[in-house]
């Protein structure tokens, strides 16, 4: 089987690392990779966006399968196009990834599904918007309706924060038009957990949990990121609860979808908060999440390329699923600057002395016969073990073997899975 992945980053990496290790794959393509990619699949260099090149390539190479990775080919019609065309794509249809690339359908489907959620309204006008903050109070969450790289997400702890976000993303355009609308929503507590699931119409089958670090900072403190690090499994949250999600939030969103007429085929990912009163939905997206992806892939036990072929032949229901038991953390090296303004083009060593973890490139390219960085995440130094003494040890063992100018990573990751299973003092 041939296999083309679409995308250039940490998660397409962790995709590809999967499916080379099946014994289907023959050959496997990335368009347009990284120079991590480019160890385990053959470079392709053609743009995400353009999808008249990437047919134009599956046809003529014989591609059996495309699997595309980011949300913006997906949000942008990628599926509808290639399947023009008759060539099979793992990943939703353009009316199915909406879910992901405006916040407002989503928000509007979970109200009418019931699907749990925290309040919220919607505005397509700054002086509306700021009306509504000032009655509500902080804190609160203001979020730009279309896709921002996972950047468009504002938890404002004062008044003053959120008139300041509704500006930049509203009046100063930082997100251009993905801020055209505003969902402002109520601010949860409680501990946040990615679930994902495979989904084929109605048909779910959900994935290991894992929790994101989105904060820059040690101690979730600094600007939201792309996601500084991840672990899985979530052990501070019992199954019960992992239970109630996915038949609250999860298998309601697909059955949802399909009475909307935008059936849903992909990966379905629910961005969650477990709040005093149970889970509820902080977002959807329509794909693999990045850095979850990591830490999921390293502790999945089945072929990759059976459940994809599986879900785009409508034989999900028929697949057996299996996960290890063992713990996985992922710690995320990034530039100099990130989330904001960065530098490219510095030299990164020491990844050849890396033994007992997978670095999976996020941001990087190949220079004059060296690995330099290309990023903002640069690096997501991945690590599994039998509980998460030994996944952490080995990941921070590894980090601290990679160099390059400018490096900055969290040194907590993992902390909390360590506090619930009694490893270190709360």
């Amino acid at each position: 089987m041939r296999i083309l992945v679409i995308g250039r980053g940490g998660r397409e990496h962790a995709i590809c690392w999967a499916l080379n290790k099946s014994t289907q794959v023959k050959k496997l393509y990335c368009a347009p990779g990284n120079a991590g990619i480019g160890e385990v699949a053959e470079l392709v260099a053609i743009q995400e966006m353009d999808f008249e090149a990437i047919a134009e390539f599956a046809l003529d190479h014989g591609i059996h399968l495309v699997v595309v990775g980011p949300d913006d080919p997906l949000s942008e019609g990628i599926v509808d196009a290639l399947e023009q065309h008759k060539i099979l794509v793992f990943g939703p249809r353009k009316n199915a990834a909406q879910i992901e690339g405006s916040k407002v359908f989503a928000k509007n489907l979970m109200k009418k599904y019931k699907i749990p959620t925290a309040a919220y309204e919607t505005f397509d006008e700054y002086e509306p918007a700021i009306a509504y903050v000032r009655e509500q109070g902080a804190p609160i969450v203001i979020k730009a309706d279309g896709l921002a790289a996972g950047k468009g997400v504002i938890v404002a702890q004062t008044i003053e924060e959120a008139e300041s976000a509704l500006q930049t993303v509203m009046l100063d355009r930082k997100f251009g038009s993905a801020g055209n609308r505003v969902v402002i929503e109520e601010f949860m507590t409680g501990q946040e957990m990615s679930l994902l699931a495979f989904v084929d119409g109605e048909v779910v089958r959900p994935m290991v949990p894992s929790q994101d670090h989105k904060p820059a900072f040690d101690g979730d403190l600094g600007p939201n990121t792309g996601g500084m690090g991840t672990y899985s499994p979530v052990p501070h949250i019992p199954q019960s609860i992992v239970d109630e999600a996915i038949q609250t939030i999860l298998i309601p969103c697909a059955k949802a979808m399909v009475a909307e007429g935008c059936s849903f085929r992909g990966v379905l990912y629910a961005g969650l908060m477990i709040t005093p009163t149970g889970p509820r939905t902080v977002e959807f997206n329509a794909r693999f999440g990045d850095p979850e992806t990591q830490v999921i892939l390293s502790r999945l036990e089945t072929d990759l390329a059976d459940i994809f072929m599986a879900s785009v032949n409508g034989r999900l229901a028929d697949i057996d699923i299996q996960w290890s038991k063992d713990a996985a953390c992922c710690v995320i090296m990034a530039s100099e600057g990130y989330p904001e303004a960065y530098p490219k083009g510095r030299v990164i060593s020491g990844l050849d002395h890396v033994e007992e973890a997978v670095v999976f490139h996020a941001g990087t390219a190949s220079k004059d016969g060296q690995i330099v960085t290309n990023g903002g995440r640069v690096l997501g130094v991945t690590a599994r073990g039998t509980d998460f003494a030994e996944a952490r040890a080995k990941a921070y063992a590894a980090v601290s073997q990679i160099q390059f100018d400018g490096a900055h990573y969290r040194k907590d990751i993992a902390l909390k899975a360590m506090k619930a299973a009694g490893l270190v003092e709360a």
